[in-house]
């Protein structure tokens, strides 16, 4: 397979641009607005959500709610991880106040400047979005109350060093509550080994038990799933077949853990 993380930049950064419909889980029912909200709904976001953030933010990307689990307070600093066009990161800004601020992380710069145009025109000041690698955050050690992240860390071929980094920079107590697609059990090689596949998020799932040990490994606490939900039944697919015989062994899960203090 080609050098996967220029794949995925190339390929996000077409959806970012407007050049390209994406093939997630979360977004193959259709790109326009309505099967957007459908979607939306579907994953876990209610109406009043979806119609508060900016226009342009919601790209059909996701693969659940992380913040319906994540019992955001006011005035807590929160980071999400390949915040794309800052959909979750907008919703997150809401919850913290004025007081308090969201950073998002993706490695797409078209991704990040759309982030941030769609800040500057919707008027949101608490969130900065950053330029950088999941495997290596540009945030300081201890200074985030949560990590979120939403079909994300799928795409990443280190996982444990995302998982190393958000402990990392999350303050002794803080919480990582994530949406995330892992398998329930092995995928085929062809499929494994598809670059069409792995930007659509599966090729690269992890099994669900090997993705809760590599939380614990990197020194995370109460490591629990939450919530998950099968796309084997879903009309979430489209016209990939690919996706429709992958969803028999991948789930969204939600799944939180905690730093120790």
């Amino acid at each position: 397979m080609a050098d996967i993380r220029s794949v995925v930049r190339e390929k996000y950064g077409e959806i970012a641009k407007g050049e390209s419909g994406c093939c997630a889980p979360g977004c193959c029912g259709g790109n326009d607005a309505a099967a957007k909200r459908k979607i939306g709904a579907y994953i876990g976001y209610d109406a009043e959500a979806l119609a508060a953030i900016p226009e342009g933010a919601n790209l059909g990307l996701g693969c659940g709610n992380p913040l319906a689990h994540a019992a955001v307070k006011p005035g807590e600093t929160v980071l999400d991880l390949g915040s794309g066009a800052g959909m979750d990161a907008f919703l997150a800004a809401r919850e913290v106040g004025p007081t308090g601020r969201v950073i998002g992380v993706d490695m797409t710069p078209d991704m990040v400047e759309r982030a941030r145009e769609n800040a500057r025109q919707a008027g949101v000041g608490n969130v900065d979005f950053r330029l950088g690698e999941i495997e290596r955050l540009p945030v300081a050690d201890a200074s985030v109350d949560l990590v979120i992240s939403n079909c994300v860390i799928n795409l990443s071929p280190d996982k444990p060093a995302v998982f190393a980094e958000a402990l990392r920079v999350l303050k002794p107590g803080g919480r990582m509550v994530v949406s995330d697609l892992v398998l329930k059990q092995p995928i085929s090689d062809d499929v494994r080994h598809s670059v069409e596949a792995y930007v659509g998020c599966v090729a690269g799932a992890s099994l669900q038990t090997e993705y809760l040990e590599m939380m614990r490994e990197a020194g995370f606490g109460d490591v629990r799933v939450l919530e998950e939900r099968s796309y084997g039944d879903a009309a979430l697919f489209g016209g990939y077949e690919w996706l429709r015989e992958a969803a028999k062994s991948v789930v969204s899960a939600k799944v939180r853990a905690v730093k120790p203090r």
